[in-house]
């Protein structure tokens, strides 16, 4: 069942949801080549519990970090670990903030020194199909409407949709309903509903859709061992459109990146 959020309560999700965006917007300004995603990982935890929220992965499923830090092939679900970042790597860092009883989720993947271009695309082409899909957040559409647009613009340009992952529902819960595939065809599903929020994060991969899961019983990998990249963001249904509650604005401050990418979707312009 959906579970509709009044104003307020959608109000002290984007508190939560900006908590996580403040969060990876500290990691791009410290992430880079020789790096540890474990030490990322304690300062993440360190920032979340300084901005009076507690870290939301953490002990969730028995989850032992505060962040998921996935790299190069790695879908989703990496467990922070002591390797160093190598130059060239791409790093998806997902996290999650617990504050007034509310979750945000949220990732972001970064390039780390000299990327190829065609691994430079993929997060590109991920990153845009991400406001696609936001796009189909709509009074009278439905769930599969926005999985079908990642999709359409994904595979057009030959890359490889996981099935086995989806995006979700997010409140009280990390995982509400709906399930938000990045997948799918259009008219199906559950119906959008004023006060619905849901965390909408395309995993694409540069091959296979495929993949399988390490034997740490988190890590998800491509079955063909190619890059996979991943966004994501927490989105309101408020007044019939999405309207974001999370933003990457502080990391591309971190980063000295420009950007009215997020414009559309906000009913107020966003204050760092």
């Amino acid at each position: 069942m959906i579970i509709q959020k009044t104003k307020e309560e959608i109000e002290l999700m984007r508190e939560s949801a900006l908590i996580v965006s403040k969060t990876l917007g500290m990691i791009a300004s410290e992430i880079k080549e020789g790096v540890t995603t474990l030490h990322l990982d304690r300062l993440a935890e360190e920032f979340i519990r300084d901005h009076g929220a507690v870290p939301g992965f953490k002990g969730l499923y028995n989850c032992p970090s505060t962040l998921l830090t996935s790299v190069n092939e790695q879908v989703v679900h990496g467990l922070p670990t002591n390797r160093p970042i190598e130059d060239g790597d791409i790093v998806s860092v997902d996290c999650g903030a617990l504050k007034n009883e509310f979750y945000g989720d949220h990732a972001y993947t970064f390039e780390i020194g000299n990327v190829t271009e065609e691994t430079r695309k993929l997060l590109k082409v991920t990153k845009e199909s991400l406001y696609i899909g936001i796009r189909e957040f709509k009074m009278g559409n439905r769930v599969e409407d926005v999985g079908h647009a990642i999709q359409q613009y994904t595979e057009g340009h030959g890359y490889g949709v996981v099935r086995d992952l989806v995006g979700h529902g997010l409140g009280r819960k990390m995982h509400e309903d709906p399930n938000m595939p990045n997948y799918g065809k259009r008219g199906r599903g559950k119906k959008f509903i004023e006060g619905m929020v849901v965390a909408i994060e395309p995993m694409i991969n540069m091959g296979t859709k495929n993949v399988k899961q390490l034997k740490d019983g988190w890590t998800i990998v491509t079955a063909d061992k190619k890059p996979s990249a991943h966004f994501e963001h927490d989105v309101a249904l408020v007044n019939g459109k999405p309207e974001l509650l999370s933003t990457f604005a502080y990391v591309y401050k971190a980063l000295g990146i420009e950007s009215n990418e997020e414009d559309e979707f906000r009913a107020v312009p966003l204050v760092l």
